[in-house]
């Protein structure tokens, strides 16, 4: 018996017996239908595991099939076949619903590994659901779970999963509700909002809930990665290909190949790596510096920015195709400030957090700390208050965290930044700049006597971009 089900709606012959043959020679049952009248007739017969459409059919677009299913046969994964190098295509199927896409010609392998990828998602709904794989129905139909309301998360894996995700907030709410339907699909997304609200944590559990689980979760800073070494980082090279590439390397795009790519601060990268960006992820390829040959990759790529990129796309700073391919959804992660019912869970997970890693008994805040908290803009946002709960547990004496323990007057929003230069002067704007980075890193390393894992942690960067940076200044 075939482990699932699929539907192939194509007008060419020879690519419907294609599609045919390299989805049964991967144990899947296949239908095929030369249009749409004869796709929705068979959808309305049968249960499918899987659809896989072209874009222009004799009878209609299939983008009519992709809004069809989404709406009626949400559980069944739909990917759109589009023509080379129609990259619009296939940023409107996404937005349409569709799974994934895949171009022609077809890459068989990049075909598999979408089917594969797809066919998992169906079975894990199917497993939450209360259905067999294949779409039977439940020995137990009583025992079958519910949709749940509005302000819960159906299924037991992916509310432990959500457990990461600490506030109870409406807008919080709404965030779990956006993570849940964008784990469903391939679709890439933007993950936008305010430095230190989470937004790392959010890609996670949009790989965490996805069907790439168990893949790898590969995340850069693409601020932290000097330019003249970020085609070698995402693409990687082969030995001799240039000097000091005394090895080959693997890139982050084949580190994370079946898994997921987060790009966090994606606006930061510059305009020659964006065009290569692009290429990459429009062909599902890359050649490594050095190497004759392209690499298919397999990846979901998730990215995100605190800059808004639409201003800088108007005034040419960052690409308007790449901005489209990589925006196709969006996903806002609130400012702590606008979630302040949130505050006392968060404040209660960090000191028992900060007890267990300092290996000290839990502090409690009284009540003037706590109205001091709920009365915080936090500029810094949820990052701001850990800072902020560590400075307090490390200063105050006895039990209680009081207010003046807070020191909120003085407190950093980022990570060290009291006693910045106020005034640039004479100098220009990038020099300026550039004294300000060189204050925060100077009082982070202070803050965190020193100990350079502990200020890269508490600045929200990687250790290896910390030290790119004290190295650029020349700070010890």
């Amino acid at each position: 018996m075939a482990e699932a089900t699929a539907l192939v709606v194509d007008d060419e012959p020879d690519l419907r017996e294609l599609f045919e043959m390299t989805l049964t020679a991967m144990g899947i049952e296949v239908e095929t239908a030369a249009d749409l009248g004869e796709a929705r007739h068979k959808l309305a017969a049968q249960r499918f595991d899987f659809c896989l459409t072209d874009m222009r059919l004799p009878d209609g677009n299939g983008l009519s099939l992709i809004r069809q299913v989404s709406r009626d046969y949400p559980e069944m994964p739909i990917a759109m076949i589009t023509a080379y190098g129609r990259v619009e295509d296939a940023v409107t199927a996404l937005k349409y619903g569709a799974f994934d896409f895949v171009a022609k010609p077809v890459d068989l392998e990049a075909l598999r590994g979408l089917v594969r990828t797809a066919i998992k998602l169906r079975r894990d709904d199917a497993e939450r659901s209360g259905l067999a794989p294949g779409g039977s129905e439940p020995e137990a139909a009583d025992s079958q779970p519910g949709d749940g309301d509005a302000g819960t998360i159906p299924g037991g894996s992916e509310s432990g999963i959500f457990e990461r995700m600490i506030g109870t907030s409406e807008p919080m709410q709404q965030v779990r509700r956006t993570i849940a339907k964008l784990a469903r699909s391939q679709a890439p997304v933007m993950i936008s909002g305010p430095s230190g609200t989470g937004k790392e944590l959010a890609a996670r559990l949009v790989h965490d809930l996805g069907p790439r689980s168990e893949q790898p979760f590969i995340a850069v800073n693409c601020g932290a990665i000097p330019p003249e070494l970020m085609e070698s980082e995402f693409f990687g090279h082969k030995k001799g290909s240039f000097t000091g590439a005394d090895a080959d390397k693997e890139g982050l795009f084949q580190a994370a190949n079946g898994g997921t790519l987060f790009l966090d601060e994606v606006a930061d990268l510059p305009l020659n790596m964006q065009v290569k960006l692009l290429r990459a992820i429009q062909e599902k390829r890359v050649r490594a510096i050095g190497e004759r040959e392209e690499t298919p990759i397999d990846i979901r790529l998730l990215s995100a920015s605190h800059k808004q990129l639409k201003p800088l796309v108007e005034k040419g700073e960052f690409r308007s195709d790449l901005f489209f391919r990589l925006n196709v959804i969006e996903l806002n992660i609130p400012p702590l400030a606008k979630r302040r019912a949130d505050i006392p869970l968060l404040v209660d997970h960090f000191v028992k957090m900060i007890a267990e890693q300092w290996n000290e008994p839990p502090r409690q805040l009284d009540d003037s700390a706590k109205r001091a908290l709920l009365a915080h803009p936090f500029p810094g946002n949820v990052r701001e208050l850990f800072n902020i709960l560590q400075r307090a547990v490390t200063l105050s004496e006895g039990e209680f965290i009081t207010a003046d323990d807070l020191h909120l007057d003085q407190a950093p929003s980022e990570g060290g930044d009291e006693n910045l230069p106020s005034d640039p002067g004479d100098r220009s704007l990038d020099d300026y700049m550039e004294s300000i980075e060189k204050r925060i890193l100077e009082n982070a390393l202070k803050d965190a006597r020193y100990n350079k894992t502990e200020a890269a942690r508490r600045l929200g960067i990687t250790f290896r971009s910390l030290r790119y940076k004290l190295d650029k200044y020349g700070i010890g």
